[in-house]
């Protein structure tokens, strides 16, 4: 049997394993392990399994991972994520809709530390659902709202999804951090726009909260800056180059850890909870990347990714209806795979086809990402989708995707945005060191 056909094989065989829960790490591993041993050797397979997990486990540049995973856990269990939706909810929760704005401007401040989506939808979903409730906001549109507003988890730095980004194609951690900055600022506000406009359609969806004097949201802003503080810290440490990525994430984590300290929110029970709950994390991002490393040569003794970046890179269309036709082969993609394995498995192909179209690296991690959050909401993977169901088990699955698609629309403006001003992703990065 030829290459390619086998390496078609190959790639049905992971969407099988897919549909059936198989693990995503486990399932690139061991497709990735029998293809490459049918096209080669058996023998060769096995020094290739024990390679790439050796090299990726042992790999100093992702060290950074565990660190910012870390750092994301230690926030939570020091109450910031609590803190930071207080804060918001008594500045904008008087208005209509104010609690789901007060919920995405929360995980707008939440996301500059933590980096995870899940993570931030977690996090919110558990303080911001019970209030709407309460306020007898509507179901899909209240769980709909904090699903996606988790999105920015991963495109305001730090975020998983850029570390990796820059380690595979060797780009500024710094730069990538500080790029995701402006666009992320930018689909804060547009969610922020999609929920005035959805109770401007319905009112009777997100009725108002109580109100608040001015006494009280200024006292409100003490909540955030530690929050900011932290950022600061983190941020400006990469942006000036202090700093690396890893010790950034140390940094990080320390600091989360300190403000628990000091507010004595971390009993040795939490300490131990979050700790473990963050090196699970670390674990299955490795195990995913790893695992995709594997794959990874699988399809490149394929052929499969030469002739796609071929096919790619010789339609006759210009360069950004190309990128267009990328945008969209990661959209389908996303909707049927986690947004690391995703990133993980394509970036390798269709990075060289970006460069070679002449647009910027930094730019293109930015697009990723955004693309990366519509499959963290769409279905049938939907990860924040599921992650807001096991919060509230009695509002049913597709009430909450219902939810979603007034705030995929956002995502897809932001995408067309950055796609028609590449600066705006861009400016940042270039006065970084």
């Amino acid at each position: 049997m030829d290459p390619v056909s086998v390496g078609i094989i190959g790639i049905a065989l992971l969407v099988f394993l897919f549909l059936l829960r198989v693990p995503v790490a486990f399932s690139m591993a061991i497709v990735g392990f029998l293809g490459f041993s049918y096209l080669s050797s058996f023998h060769a397979g096995l020094k290739l399994l024990a390679r790439d997990f050796f090299e990726q486990f042992s790999s100093f540049p992702l060290s950074a991972i565990p660190m910012f995973i870390l750092m994301g856990s230690f926030a939570f269990a020091s109450g910031i994520g609590k803190r930071l939706y207080d804060a918001a909810y008594t500045i904008l929760g008087s208005l209509r809709g104010g609690l789901t704005m007060a919920t995405v401007v929360a995980c707008g401040f939440f996301a500059a530390i933590c980096g995870s989506t899940a993570a931030t939808a977690a996090t919110i979903g558990k303080i911001a659902l019970p209030e709407m409730k309460r306020y007898h906001y509507d179901d899909s549109f209240a769980t709909g709202c904090i699903a996606s507003a988790g999105t920015l988890g991963i495109l305001i730095p730090p975020s998983t999804i850029f570390l990796v980004y820059g380690i595979m194609t060797e780009q500024s951690i710094g730069k990538l951090f500080v790029a995701g900055i402006i666009p992320g600022m930018i689909l804060t506000f547009l969610f922020v726009i999609t929920v005035g406009l959805l109770c401007w359609h319905n009112p009777a969806c997100a009725p108002a909260g109580a109100s608040t004097d001015f006494k009280q949201k200024g006292k409100a802003l003490i909540g955030i800056f530690e929050a900011l503080i932290l950022f600061a810290l983190v941020i400006g440490g990469l942006f000036f180059g202090w700093f690396t990525p890893t010790q950034a994430g140390g940094i990080g984590a320390a600091g989360a850890l300190m403000i628990g300290l000091v507010r004595r929110q971390l009993s040795w029970r939490v300490f131990i909870d979050s700790t473990r709950d963050g090196l699970r994390t670390s674990c299955m991002v490795l195990c995913i990347i790893a695992g995709a490393t594997v794959f990874g040569h699988f399809m490149a003794v394929s052929t499969i990714p030469f002739i796609l970046a071929d096919w790619v890179g010789g339609l006759p269309l210009p360069p950004m209806a190309i990128m267009g036709v990328i945008v969209m082969i990661y959209l389908i993609g996303g909707c049927f795979m986690d947004a690391m394995a995703l990133v993980v498995l394509t970036v390798p192909v269709i990075f060289p086809v970006v460069v070679k179209l002449g647009f910027d690296p930094i730019w293109f991690g930015v697009i990723i990402v955004l693309v990366s959050e519509m499959g963290v909401i769409t279905p049938p993977v939907g990860v924040n989708v599921y992650v807001i169901k096991g919060i509230a088990p009695e509002v049913p699955l597709e009430k909450i995707f219902k939810g979603i698609f007034p705030f995929l629309i956002a995502i897809f403006i932001n995408a067309g945005i950055l796609m028609a001003f590449p600066k705006l992703a861009l400016i940042l990065p270039g006065l970084a060191k």
